[in-house]
């Protein structure tokens, strides 16, 4: 099951819509192994520097960890932020060495490159911000699984984002080895890591 989450920036939490993600199991990871392991994909959208960003280049042979969300969220997307950075800094420094980080903005109009990067910043330096026009990436988010409606403003100016607030892991033969829920805690990702990095290319090669 993935969560949709409604997030409004003035921090009320609209509700959560529950939809089917398959009948995966969970390999004995933390994580939901979805029925379909789809192909990691190039994106092709912009860092918050502007360059192009291919995701398949930047992340080659590193476990990804892959969440759309926005800077304004105020439950979901800073807490899941958080929390991956806090099991990062508990794993070993190989672990983490092998572990990439890429957050894709479902906010672009308010989320500029700069702004992007100074919050990303704030949980780690070496999380990757992702940009593009908000149809490029619902087109890429709606590929992957994760639902995504345009930002609409509310009537006391508050602005409503919807969007699936599951982490995309993916494997280093670039396919979804797992998905993390909202609500996963630090300790899931710190067991989780060590048996992701473990693997040569996804469960078949273990």
């Amino acid at each position: 099951m993935l969560l949709i989450t409604a997030c409004a920036g003035t921090g009320t939490n609209n509700g959560v819509t529950i939809v089917d993600a398959g009948d995966g199991g969970n390999d004995g990871l933390h994580g939901t192994v979805p029925a379909r392991q789809l192909a990691k994909p190039a994106l092709n959208l912009t860092d918050t520097d502007g360059n192009p960003f291919d995701l398949r280049e930047r992340t080659k042979g590193k476990i990804t960890l892959l969440f759309f969300g926005y800077t304004h969220c105020p439950d979901v997307c800073p807490t899941t932020m958080a929390d991956i950075s806090a099991a990062l800094t508990e794993v070993k420094p190989d672990i983490r060495q092998q572990v990439a980080v890429v957050f894709v903005t479902t906010d672009p109009d308010r989320d500029t490159g700069p702004v992007l990067s100074r919050w990303l910043k704030q949980f780690d330096t070496t999380f990757i911000g992702v940009r593009g026009t908000f149809d490029q990436i619902r087109a890429q988010a709606e590929a992957l699984g994760v639902p995504l409606e345009k930002p609409e403003v509310q009537a006391d100016g508050s602005v409503l984002v919807t969007h699936g607030s599951q982490v995309i892991a993916f494997s280093r033969d670039d396919r979804i080895r797992a998905l993390y829920l909202a609500g996963t805690g630090v300790q899931a990702y710190i067991d989780d890591l060590p048996k992701l990095t473990a693997e040569r290319s996804g469960p078949e090669a273990r």
